[in-house]
């Protein structure tokens, strides 16, 4: 008989994989690796998503790892740019090109009707030869060579069909710079051997970091479909559960499970955290109505969110300017006295990374956005 999991079951063993039960003593790319990349548009909010998980985090060799492009971020999953390693980024671009084409013609195919794709990434690997562009800026330069066609469209569509990187000083640690992006095969120095490009391999990637996990979830975390197919080619390999509403769940035989009643620290999750987006159904970690807190679709920010005991249990916020730090935490129900402490603990250490030598200040609302 299929063993059924709850909710808790499903939380550890995810929080488990995504390394939010204990701060693991890895490097930054083997915590790439074993959390198939961080979803990471934003160009630093991500570091918070290393420091809640790695020990004694450092952000600066981070930093230089991307600056050697060691790790690099670029149009992955969901058509999203996600911090990967080197290796990682070479096979899943392939893999996941109809999902980010798709996503892509789905908004700009009118604007290049007619254009030959060798054509455009020649042309778009002429312009970037030796100088980085934005989009905007790639898009008008295309139009030289496309006269009377949308630079927009020709900017986003290159884009879709040569893989390009965004390249430092955007996304380094304390540094700013445009959005500039070259191609990936060019930025890559001396990239290590990738391996084969195949969905079998991206599925069980997912499972080792998100798993127990459905087809759907998978799919929502990459954007593929056909994904029914591959776990069931994979089904000798793969053990099966089900959750509390009796969907089928795969995991890797040897995956950790831990036992539901497993302590999980307080963590702080940055706005795109991909525990938070990289499953059909969020509810082994969201078991909160962000609407019904205030939260609507048109945001212009992503909320940054807060596990007590496992589950988002509050918002963030920080505001740092050159003399002081404020971190505003925002629950969404009433803590506990322990949990409060735990959470104010949590709270002084992430505003000792974010702005060391200034002076701190934490802001613990009430459930009712009272002070």
């Amino acid at each position: 008989m299929t063993r059924t999991l709850t909710r808790r079951h499903l939380n550890r063993a995810t929080l488990e994989r995504q390394l939010l039960l204990r701060r693991a003593a890895l490097d930054t790319p083997q915590a790439l690796t074993r959390l198939a990349g961080l979803q990471a548009q934003e160009a630093q909010s991500w570091y918070v998503g290393l420091w809640s998980r790695l020990a004694d985090y450092r952000p600066e060799e981070t930093s230089r790892l991307l600056g050697d492009s060691s790790i690099v971020r670029l149009g992955l999953m969901r058509n999203t740019i996600h911090l990967v390693t080197a290796a990682d980024a070479q096979w899943l671009r392939p893999l996941l090109d109809p999902v980010i084409e798709r996503s892509t013609m789905g908004v700009f195919r009118r604007g290049v009707t007619g254009v030959a794709r060798a054509e455009l990434v020649a042309a778009a690997r002429d312009a970037l030869a030796g100088r980085p562009m934005q989009f905007a800026e790639l898009g008008r330069a295309l139009q030289q060579h496309f006269p009377g066609r949308d630079s927009t469209a020709l900017g986003y569509v290159a884009r879709a069909w040569l893989p390009l990187a965004q390249i430092p000083p955007r996304g380094q640690w304390g540094r700013r710079g445009r959005a500039l992006h070259m191609p990936l095969d060019e930025w890559l120095r001396d990239p290590p051997p990738a391996g084969e490009s195949t969905p079998d391999r991206l599925l069980l990637r997912y499972l080792a970091a998100f798993g127990p996990g459905t087809v759907a979830d998978c799919r929502q975390w990459s954007g593929l479909t056909g994904l029914g197919e591959v776990a069931e080619r994979l089904r000798p390999r793969l053990v099966t559960f089900r959750d509390k509403r009796g969907r089928e769940l795969f995991d890797l035989p040897d995956a950790p499970r831990p036992d539901p009643g497993t302590p999980a620290p307080v963590r702080f999750l940055y706005d795109f955290d991909n525990l938070l987006l990289s499953h059909d159904d969020r509810t082994r970690v969201v078991d909160v109505d962000y609407t019904a807190q205030g939260f609507g679709h048109d945001l212009p920010e992503q909320p940054r969110s807060l596990l007590v005991d496992g589950f988002v249990a509050a918002t963030w916020k920080p505001v740092i300017d050159k003399q002081r730090a404020v971190l505003t935490i925002r629950p969404f129900r009433p803590l506990t006295s322990a949990e409060r402490a735990d959470v104010e603990a949590e709270g002084a250490a992430l505003l000792a990374f974010l702005a060391p030598g200034r002076a701190h200040d934490l802001v613990l609302t009430t459930a009712a956005g009272r002070r």
